[in-house]
């Protein structure tokens, strides 16, 4: 194993995909898995904090039991999930194991993101865990999360846990080599990608992985959204000999999106709030105006909205749109929709969203 000289972070949150630690049947691949925990163990003995958020359930249950052709997919793949889950903790615990260290299962769901509380709860689990040297893997519940409750994958749940634990890098492991550049014809890898870089469809084919749910386009997107929270992020191949190593000695591996300033607490929690809002509000163009202007922060008072959609309460996250049904942003309600319908429009009320609980979409 390569040596370790100056390790750029301290804290990581590392997501690894099927395609990684599955053969080409979708069945575990011991030797990567020896390989990802080992150089995992390394970093730990070097001091740096490790979350790893591991996909591979499905693919470990595909060993173990043979779904019946009268199951729906939903219920076969639930079968599998929840089946080879236990294999796939399993693994990792014998591994680690094997270099003196605990592992913890962590399984979530898109709903536990939702709820403030449950947010501060699982911050606080993941802190302990850490601070006790322990290896904390997490998987989506794929058992119970179906349809709307599902992540995209688990790059949008392992970016979720990178924001929330302000890691200063997050990798994800593909099994590929990075962003390909496709204005070019020699399959070079864009090594680099500024955080104002938009329309990422340009440089990746759409197309998605065999046995994963994401594809490449869902990776750039919440890299993107990282990126500008002061995350550094890299999208590099999980099945390259001592690859954690390089890019934490700070080699150039992959395909790396540079950050902007960090933000950190309750802005942190909104600003990755896209798809978890308990409900809406629509405002005009006055006071659209005043919450994008860079000049001032402006909270969101009741005399700007003209619609309120959905059921909130005090603490929930909610989204801001425009009259034309533009996305503006998101923020935490300082009271319930109720309360919010019947002041609409109104002058001299308290905001419904305080610009310290507010974050505007770039």
């Amino acid at each position: 194993m390569k040596q370790l000289h100056h390790p750029i972070y301290k804290k990581i949150v590392v997501k690894v995909g099927t395609n990684v630690i599955t053969n080409n049947n979708g069945e575990l691949d011991i030797e990567i898995l020896e390989c990802l925990t080992s150089q995992i163990a390394f970093l730990l003995k070097k001091g740096i904090q490790v979350i790893l958020v591991s996909s591979g359930a499905v693919g470990a249950g595909r060993s173990i039991v043979k779904p019946s052709g009268t199951l729906t997919p939903v219920a076969a793949r639930q079968v599998l999930a929840s089946t080879g889950q236990i294999k796939l903790i399993s693994t990792y615990s014998d591994l680690f194991n094997r270099q003196g260290l605990i592992t913890a299962q962590i399984l979530v769901t898109k709903s536990d993101f939702r709820d403030r509380q449950h947010y501060l709860n699982m911050q606080t689990c993941f802190t302990s865990l850490l601070q006790q040297k322990i290896i904390p893997v997490v998987n989506e519940n794929d058992a119970v999360a179906v349809t709307e409750l599902m992540f995209t994958d688990n790059d949008e749940l392992s970016g979720l846990i990178a924001s929330m634990m302000d890691v200063e890098g997050y990798i994800i492991l593909s099994h590929v080599d990075g962003l390909f550049d496709l204005t070019k014809t020699d399959g070079s890898i864009i090594s680099e990608v500024d955080s104002s870089t938009k329309h990422f469809h340009q440089y990746i084919s759409p197309g998605k992985s065999e046995f994963g749910r994401g594809g490449m386009l869902t990776k750039c997107h919440i890299a993107h959204k990282l990126s500008r929270l002061g995350i550094t992020v890299h999208i590099a191949n999980g099945r390259k000999p001592d690859i954690l190593l390089s890019i934490l000695d700070g080699e150039k591996t992959g395909t790396k999106f540079l950050p902007q300033k960090m933000t950190h607490g309750p802005k942190r929690w909104i600003a990755t709030s896209e798809g978890l809002e308990k409900g809406s509000v629509t405002i005009n163009k006055g006071a659209e105006t005043a919450l994008v202007a860079d000049v001032r922060a402006n909270s969101l008072l009741p005399i700007g909205i003209v619609s309120v959609e959905g059921a909130f309460k005090k603490g929930d996250i909610i989204k801001i749109g425009s009259i034309e049904g533009k996305v503006i942003g998101y923020g935490m309600a300082r009271y319930g929709s109720e309360k919010t319908q019947s002041i609409i429009g109104q002058k001299d009320q308290k905001p419904l969203i305080h610009y310290d609980y507010l974050y505007i979409v770039p």
